[in-house]
């Protein structure tokens, strides 16, 4: 995703710390993060990976965090952020040309870890594997959220809390940027690739966004395999998100551009997308959206400064920033097929509310999208006519029951989702708990069997007091019956997600459908008023 040395935050939800260990250690598929099994169905080690602890034992990370967590009474709500997960990720030159190897790059993470993270039970953890066959070096810091020492108040902390055991580790835009600038001092120490992390990005590619490109192009990469067995040639090779697609066709328009009027215009012409500035700050709205894109979210080169100032001839065209076949993809303008395999692709449903010309703002100030707004409005009128037609709806009642139907439906499957979201919440609660009580059982026997208790738990006070509160907590959750086998636990968990997956897939498709007939009930009320101003105009010819 990047190729200079970064840092990215993480935050934490997950109360099973192990989680963190087993994702650190053992082959994770990248695009799902869930576990790869043999064939056996036991998961399988890292072909490489480096692992040290600071103020705990990477391999009882779990426990000594769910200690320390005990002993201050935190993260005991499933709201509350349990760890912190922090990324330095080095530049694949910095391997080849500046002689970084994974040792180095444990050495100075950990150097990193506790500069920067003092008091704090964490592990670190150095992959040499990046994202995409990248190859990049890249470092891995866990830390839990509660502090467990007390230490001496630092410059970069912000209150006096953030120095003492027992509270949160607390993270602001701030305390991001001092970690920013410690990466690039680092890098800079070392002679390592390395730009300005504190400038906002001209080309702004969120982890979202990357993730999107990523699953995207394996998409595709399976569906071409599959037409090149069968002798078809591909269409498209390359996979380009919405946001990719509308920084091409901003950047194309801009280049043809001399002003920012022209270039708000043509955009509109050219490629249905409108242009909104607020308070100096612009937003992009394809026509395939609903929801208009911020410009920040694109990257500075889309920011309306920037704009004007290529428009003034200071600055080179952003082409630089992109491949060349994304830059042709877009060269055919006005491409019918293309927006209507965009549109079919990423936005299945056609049907929406049909847009009321005289209260929309924008269209009352530019003609040109008022123009766009109605052609589109004939296109939805259009459509809710044809799905009226097919269907047999003629009254009110009729669309109504259909209506109602569908929320019923919906309602239905919602509740059933949530039945079983409930139930994986209890199952997984119990997992840990059973787990955690297992764990500790020989400890506690041994403290119920000690001739000096009182030593005794105080020796073995983490052990102990996480197995009361395990036993405590499988007491309310089994209701007095007996707990399953951790291994049933397990089992049931599975096929809990797998009902949980296909229910969720099931809602999603009525939600859609729900949604889409709400805008066909509100269209046929336009269709209906429509016929009526016709009927009383050729009343009136009649008349006249």
């Amino acid at each position: 995703m990047n190729t200079v040395a970064i840092v990215k935050h993480i935050a934490v939800r997950n109360s099973n710390y192990d989680a963190a260990v087993d994702y650190l250690t053992m082959q994770h598929d990248e695009f799902t993060n869930k576990p790869i099994l043999n064939e056996h169905g036991d998961r399988i080690p890292r072909d490489f990976y480096l692992l040290e602890g600071i103020n705990c034992d990477p391999y009882s990370f779990h426990a000594e965090c769910q200690a320390v967590n005990a002993r201050f009474g935190k993260n005991q709500s499933r709201s509350e952020i349990k760890a912190h997960h922090y990324i330095i990720s080095f530049d694949p030159r910095d391997r080849d040309e500046n002689g970084l190897t994974p040792e180095k790059a444990q050495e100075l993470g950990m150097a990193f870890a506790r500069k920067n993270f003092p008091g704090h039970q964490l592990i670190v953890c150095t992959h040499r594997d990046g994202h995409n066959s990248a190859g990049n070096i890249h470092v891995h810091i866990v830390l839990n959220s509660v502090r467990k020492l007390d230490v001496s108040m630092q410059d970069f902390m912000e209150r006096p809390g953030d120095a003492r055991a027992g509270h949160k580790h607390h993270v602001t835009k701030a305390y991001l940027d001092y970690l920013k600038q410690q990466t690039m001092e680092l890098s800079q120490k070392e002679n390592f690739y390395q730009v300005d992390l504190l400038s906002p990005a001209k080309i702004r590619i969120t982890e979202r966004e990357y993730w999107a490109k990523r699953r995207g192009q394996a998409k595709l990469d399976a569906e071409n395999a599959v037409q090149n067995k069968a002798g078809i040639p591909p269409e498209q090779t390359v996979y380009w998100t919405g946001k990719e697609l509308l920084r091409s066709r901003i950047n194309v328009v801009m280049k043809d551009s001399h002003s920012f009027d022209e270039f708000t215009n043509k955009l509109m012409e050219e490629y249905g997308i409108a242009v909104h500035e607020s308070r100096g700050r612009l937003s992009y709205l394809p026509a395939y959206q609903t929801k208009p894109i911020r410009a920040r979210m694109l990257g500075t080169d889309f920011e309306k400064e920037h704009l004007e100032t290529f428009f003034r001839g200071n600055v080179v065209s952003v082409q630089q920033h992109f491949p060349a076949d994304l830059s042709s993809f877009d060269s055919g303008r006005n491409s019918a097929e293309f927006h209507a395999k965009f549109q079919q692709e990423k936005f299945p449903s056609e049907h929406r509310r049909v847009v009321d010309v005289s209260a929309n703002k924008k269209a009352q100030a530019r003609e040109y999208y008022a123009n766009a707004v109605k052609v589109s409005n004939l296109r939805q009128l259009s459509l809710t006519k044809l799905f009226l037609d097919e269907n047999g709806i003629t009254t009110a009642d009729e669309m109504n029951r259909l209506v109602a139907a569908t929320k019923s439906d919906l309602d239905e499957k919602l509740a059933a989702l949530k039945a079983t979201e409930a139930e994986l919440r209890k199952t997984n609660l119990l997992i840990r708990s059973t787990g955690q009580y297992l764990a500790n059982k020989a400890v506690y026997r041994e403290y119920l069997e000690a001739p000096d208790k009182k030593q005794f738990r105080q020796a073995h006070e983490s052990s102990i007091l996480l197995y009361e509160a395990a036993r405590k907590e499988l007491r309310e959750l089994s209701g007095g019956r007996k707990i399953p086998l951790l291994k049933q636990l397990k089992k049931d968990k599975q096929d809990l997600i797998s009902r949980k997956n296909a229910q969720y897939d099931s809602y999603s498709f009525s939600r859609a459908r729900y949604r889409e007939l709400l805008a066909i009930q509100a269209n046929r009320e336009v269709l209906l008023e429509d016929e009526k101003k016709q009927e009383l105009a050729q009343a009136r010819d009649r008349e006249s």
